[in-house]
């Protein structure tokens, strides 16, 4: 695949509408245009597989699937739009340049045949935007189809810096259980005011033990997000709860840290989800020497935002790719040819590197 034809494919994708739980159309569209060059490609749902070479798996990951528009838009969201090397539309940014560019060192890859060293597996996948549940279907089928793999790339917008590390994603919720009264009456009656309780422990939690920092990702955090207490302007609540979005770090047990938390306040906390848990590779891993071999000037850093690469449970992984982090749902969302050029041969060049030092230690 020719640059031109890179830069014609990802504004093709950008005019596919795709949001999450809707993506066929998109995949029908890939699948038909790695069908086109030769490969062979299976379809799990909204998901593609394609794979190529022989030798120890590397898979490439992406995802097809966008979230719906925010206000603010001067340009139509669902059109790609080139102007003066920007290319601006829904997911132009994040993750269908990502996508274009693994679509396009798979297919170069894949000319090498035999000479590649590697078998590299290229899964472009569905709803990463609402849990991550594409990645979770295509990893058992990779299993099945004797294609496991030994090491991940994940495309997410980075600038092509390498993320060696990825916070965790705990979800929890702190509720407070209270007497519900006429608010006239509450003080007389000493009634417990579960809304002044929730308070008084989201205070406590600011002094909690979160645990130790990481040098990538710095400490563990918590933040309030979502709170709801009370019905009515003159009835004191009789419940309260409050979410809790804890970013957790690689090497912390997740009991230990709910136990900690637990003991920090008065009322009771549930888990909703541990299941995006933190992920770290070794900055001297093979596969991270590959990346910065195939980009020198890339930096590695901890990405303190959830991707699938928490879905590669043993799976050394990095994730990296063409576009900007902060582009990502924002009105008029971008990226830069460019970028997407580079990333395409920043995959190229890694997959190869790796290949290669697989080979010669095997």
């Amino acid at each position: 695949m020719t640059d031109t034809e890179l830069l014609a494919l990802h504004r093709e994708i950008v005019d596919v509408r795709s949001l999450s739980r809707e993506e066929g159309p998109l995949a029908d569209l890939l699948r038909a245009r790695l069908v086109e060059a030769g490969a062979d490609v299976h379809r799990l749902g909204h998901n593609l597989i394609a794979r190529c070479g022989a030798g120890p798996v590397i898979c490439l990951n992406s995802h097809l699937d966008t979230v719906p528009p925010g206000a603010g838009w001067s340009r139509d969201p669902w059109r790609a739009t080139a102007e003066a090397g920007h290319v601006y539309g829904l997911g132009s940014n994040d993750a269908k340049a990502s996508v274009a560019a693994m679509v396009a060192a798979f297919l170069r890859l894949r000319a090498r045949n035999a000479a590649l060293g590697a078998t590299v597996v290229l899964t472009l996948v569905a709803e990463e935007e609402v849990g991550s549940g594409g990645t979770r279907a295509v990893l058992p089928e990779l299993g099945r189809l004797g294609l496991g793999p030994a090491a991940a790339i994940v495309g997410e917008p980075t600038g092509l810096d390498v993320a060696v590390a990825q916070k965790g994603l705990l979800v929890l919720e702190l509720r407070e259980i209270g007497q519900a009264c006429h608010a006239a009456h509450a003080r007389a009656l000493g009634a417990r005011n579960a809304l002044r309780a929730l308070a008084r422990d989201l205070v406590a939690l600011d002094a909690a033990d979160l645990g130790g920092e990481d040098r990538w990702l710095g400490p563990v955090t918590l933040e309030p997000t979502v709170a709801s207490a009370g019905a009515a302007r003159n009835s004191v609540p009789g419940e309260a709860s409050c979410i809790l979005d804890v970013r957790t770090n690689p090497g912390e047990a997740t009991a230990a840290l709910v136990a900690r938390l637990r003991g920090a306040v008065e009322g009771e906390i549930a888990v909703r989800s541990d299941r995006l848990r933190p992920v770290a590779i070794a900055a001297e891993h093979p596969l991270v020497r590959a990346a910065l071999a195939a980009r020198t000037q890339a930096r590695l850093f901890g990405s303190r935002g959830v991707s699938d690469l928490a879905c590669f449970d043993g799976v050394p992984g990095i994730k990296a790719g063409p576009g900007v982090s902060e582009r990502s749902h924002t009105a008029d969302e971008f990226v830069l040819e460019i970028e997407v050029l580079e990333g395409a041969r920043f995959y190229e060049r890694t997959v190869l590197a790796w290949a290669a030092a697989e080979g010669g230690s095997a």
